[in-house]
């Protein structure tokens, strides 16, 4: 109890010295999400919630029906499946995703997530379950961008809060590894949804957008439903894309981990690739 560890007047300084050290060590050892706490409410309930968004499609979207859908929800569905529970999604901003201090409300983030070296101070990314290379979009019209060494001065859509626009902004950094180098300045950067981005650009060169930073998987769609825009230059980088959970649970990590290595082992992970882009994304995935 912490009024234990507050000393009386009639304590000795040792004595003193003795209880601040063990309260010191208690607080050190807190964390926001307790070990095992996030497993045990998961088995208790007989449902895990996973959270998403339905701006990044085909990983994340509404459907004509109405419906959450895409790679990540199917990834979600065989998750909860081999874990023996039911499966919730809800959909906040993907700020309160990557903020973390999720107080319990929800138990994953399987949302096609990068990790940086400042998410990583609020968020575990237990597992890292594909991979995907970033790529420039443009108008087919488009004369004057032939890589991002010609994005100097020009508009460029990104999904907002993505890694994009952490790298036209000239600050992205994945944990151990040095800033992604960028062959261009002054950028104007404008954060959006994701589809929307696809539509402003199809609206011609310059109109609204000059060109779109986006993952391969994204950008494909996006030039088979406008059929007006197409990729240009090679790949930007490429980049992980990780489960996330709230910060300070290891048991409950190790868990994630342990269900997305069989996901993969039995084809599953692989499976669902194939159904949404024909390949086999995860392959490269630790």
């Amino acid at each position: 109890m912490l009024k234990a560890a507050f000393p009386d007047r009639r304590r000795t300084a040792g004595g003193r010295l003795v209880a601040l050290v063990l309260l010191a060590a208690t607080l050190a050892g807190a964390s926001p999400a307790q070990a095992g706490a996030t497993l045990d409410r998961v088995r208790a309930s007989g449902q895990v919630v996973d959270i998403l968004i339905t701006e990044y499609p085909p990983f994340g979207f509404i459907n004509p029906e109405n419906q959450v859908d895409g790679f990540d929800v199917d990834v979600a569905k065989a998750f909860a499946a081999k874990l023996g529970v039911k499966l919730k999604i809800e959909t906040p901003a993907w700020e309160s995703i990557i903020s973390g201090h999720w107080a319990g409300r929800w138990d994953i983030a399987i949302a096609s997530a990068t990790p940086t070296e400042d998410r990583a101070k609020v968020i575990d990314f237990p597992v890292i379950y594909y991979n995907t290379p970033a790529v420039l979009v443009v108008h087919n019209d488009e004369k004057t961008i032939h890589s991002a060494a010609d994005l100097s001065g020009k508009k460029v859509g990104v999904g907002n809060g993505s890694t994009y626009e952490a790298f036209l902004n000239q600050h992205f950094t994945m944990p151990g590894q040095k800033t992604v180098s960028t062959p261009f300045h002054d950028v104007v950067v404008i954060p959006g949804d994701e589809t929307i981005n696809a539509r402003n650009l199809a609206l011609g060169p310059g109109v609204r957008l000059d060109a779109v930073v986006t993952s391969l998987t994204t950008a494909r769609t996006g030039i088979e439903s406008t059929k007006r825009l197409k990729i240009v230059g090679p790949p930007l980088f490429t980049e992980p894309n990780a489960v996330i959970t709230d910060k300070g649970d290891p048991e409950w990590n190790a868990e994630v981990k342990r269900i997305f290595s069989e996901l993969k082992a039995d084809g599953t992970l692989a499976g669902i690739s194939r159904k949404w882009f024909g390949e086999d994304i995860t392959n490269d995935a630790p």
